[in-house]
């Protein structure tokens, strides 16, 4: 793991069930561990954006909770909220290494994702690839889209860095999942809970187990994890994204 997870049982369930963890209702300013929101209408210093890459957030990465585990308090990151054109949240077909179904984007024409970008130094950047890592999620960029932001140097991003996965998308019959605490417009499929969603996972593929069984094997053992995700990817979505370029360097 590229931070601690916590020992206990009762920790680990409640950090696997909490993803992608809670998100301010506004932009704000990651700063020494901790946040502070940032006004639509406040006029920030342009500096605040200079020199940063946009990344494109979806799921745990919106959150300054999740933002504190990767970057503990030697870290300044402006995150802004944003409505994204033409693209859904939905649950990746795979579990982490923390025990949660984690997210993706998946292209959705008509519908539009409330997401966040969080504006990452190089060094930042170096240490967001290695907690997202190349076996689940491939880095790259999103070109000619419409990303609405609250806050941030320009009103519109056209393109935006991005890690989507590589698994697809969780299905659901025949439709993926969207996550239902990720605000979306005119969403064309069903939405759930974390908890909702690894359930679904543990009647389709572990139907002779508890969850809470299946959440705990998932994060003590990577092996019946990987047996579990290939499970999942084998009736996975195919994923779509369009506007989307990998980064080749």
């Amino acid at each position: 793991m590229p931070w601690p997870l916590p020992d206990g049982d009762a920790d680990r369930l409640a950090l696997a069930k909490g993803y992608p963890f809670p998100a301010p209702a506004l932009s704000y300013l990651f700063a020494e561990g901790d946040h502070r929101l940032l006004d639509p209408g406040e006029e920030l210093d342009p500096a605040l954006f200079a020199g940063r890459t946009p990344v494109l957030a979806h799921g745990s990465n919106r959150s300054p909770e999740q933002l504190a585990r990767k970057y503990g308090s030697d870290a300044t990151i402006p995150v802004s909220r944003g409505w994204l054109a033409g693209y859904d949240v939905v649950y990746s077909a795979h579990i982490s290494q923390y025990g949660s179904i984690a997210s993706t984007l998946q292209y959705a024409p008509g519908a539009a994702a409330l997401v966040s970008v969080t504006w990452l130094d190089r060094r930042q950047l170096a240490r967001m690839h290695e907690t997202e890592g190349p076996t689940n999620y491939q880095f790259g960029e999103l070109a000619g889209i419409a990303l609405t932001l609250e806050v941030g140097p320009a009103p519109v991003l056209e393109g935006a860095a991005v890690y989507l996965s590589t698994n697809g998308c969780l299905a659901r019959g025949r439709e993926p999942v969207g996550l239902a605490a990720v605000t979306a417009r005119d969403r064309p499929h069903a939405a759930l809970w974390q908890e909702a969603a690894l359930g679904h996972v543990r009647s389709r593929h572990r139907a002779d187990e508890e969850l809470e069984r299946m959440i705990l094997r998932s994060v003590a053992d990577s092996g019946y994890r990987r047996a579990l995700v290939e499970e999942m990817r084998a009736e996975a979505v195919p994923a779509r994204a369009p506007h989307f370029a990998p980064d080749t360097r």
